[in-house]
């Protein structure tokens, strides 16, 4: 199933830095919080071969989730002083855990831009939480069968 267009838009905007760094780290945000609903789905509904450590790896992958996005959120209003605005946009639909984790590359592809711009180190370390969850649970849905 294709996905929408603001999905494409989005991941185009981190490669390239357009977008300010409000609205990149507000979609960051948001992509953060829906990607927990998406991950969540698919741990519920995986099946076949490896499916019981790619269930445990999804667990834990949407456990993390909110946290990180509520950190990101959280620092970056209080290092910028100012609220982000949030754009309303539907989780992504996945599949199979190959659906999931193409996800997780583009994650790591968002997460790369916005700390390509980032001003605030701090903000860059608990980006770099992000990404260090985002390896480990790739790293158990790839190999830990």
């Amino acid at each position: 199933m294709d996905q929408p267009q603001y999905k494409l838009k989005r991941k185009a905007e981190y490669s390239t830095g357009e977008g300010s760094l409000d609205s990149m780290t507000a979609a960051c945000v948001s992509e953060l919080m829906n990607a927990t609903t998406s991950f969540h789905k698919l741990h519920l509904r995986v099946q076949g071969m490896g499916s019981f450590a790619s269930h445990k790896a999804l667990n834990e992958l949407y456990d993390a989730l909110p946290g990180h996005a509520d950190a990101v959120a959280e620092q970056f209003q209080g290092a910028s002083e100012q609220l982000l605005s949030y754009e309303e946009t539907a989780p992504r639909i996945l599949n199979n855990v190959s659906d999931a984790l193409s996800y997780l590359r583009d994650m790591t592809a968002m997460v790369n831009g916005l700390q390509a711009i980032m001003p605030y180190s701090e903000i860059t370390n608990q980006l770099d939480e992000v990404k260090s969850t985002i390896n480990s649970i790739k790293y158990k849905l790839l190999f830990l069968q």
